[in-house]
């Protein structure tokens, strides 16, 4: 598989089996009062984040699925970890609600991490840009584009 990756090249990538699970750093919807009453910089970010196996999503239509190369640790991974100004699992509760496909976000866990780059393993249907083998950069930008708020600036859609 790595060296499928590796090389980019969209044959070999096209015949590897997608893993049912991967190894993840979480956090967990049941531990967001767990830093109730500490202050921001006495948060240790090492009692919320757990490093587990979790399921592979489905790949849905103008999603891609791909190979990490690398990731980073920002604000949002820290602020992600100590639940603040808000907990994640909030925003991905009202996020779920808006359809099916978006209900596979509300979780009891999510995933950290707003930044990676990597190799792109799959493409979900609609997804025309990108094929398997082309290598991306990811980033935490989410835009459903279905408010026109959003067509001219999507840091003013309605769902970002």
């Amino acid at each position: 598989m790595q060296q499928a990756v590796v090389t980019g090249d969209p044959g070999a990538l096209a015949g590897l089996r997608v893993p049912e699970s991967y190894r993840g750093v979480t956090v967990h919807a049941e531990e967001t009062e767990m830093f109730e009453g500490i202050a921001g910089a006495d948060k240790d970010p090492r009692k919320s984040l757990h490093v587990e196996e979790v399921p592979t999503p489905e790949l849905g239509p103008g999603e891609a699925l791909i190979a990490v190369m690398a990731s980073a640790i920002n604000y949002n991974t820290v602020w992600t970890s100590i639940f603040e100004p808000l907990p994640t699992f909030r925003f991905l509760r009202r996020y779920g609600k808006l359809s099916p496909l978006a209900k596979r976000h509300d979780l009891p866990h999510h995933v950290v991490g707003s930044d990676a780059s990597g190799v792109v393993l799959r493409t979900g249907p609609g997804v025309h840009r990108w094929k398997p083998g082309d290598e991306v950069v990811a980033h935490c930008l989410s835009v459903e584009l279905e408010g026109p708020e959003g067509h001219d600036d999507t840091m003013l859609d309605s769902e970002q």
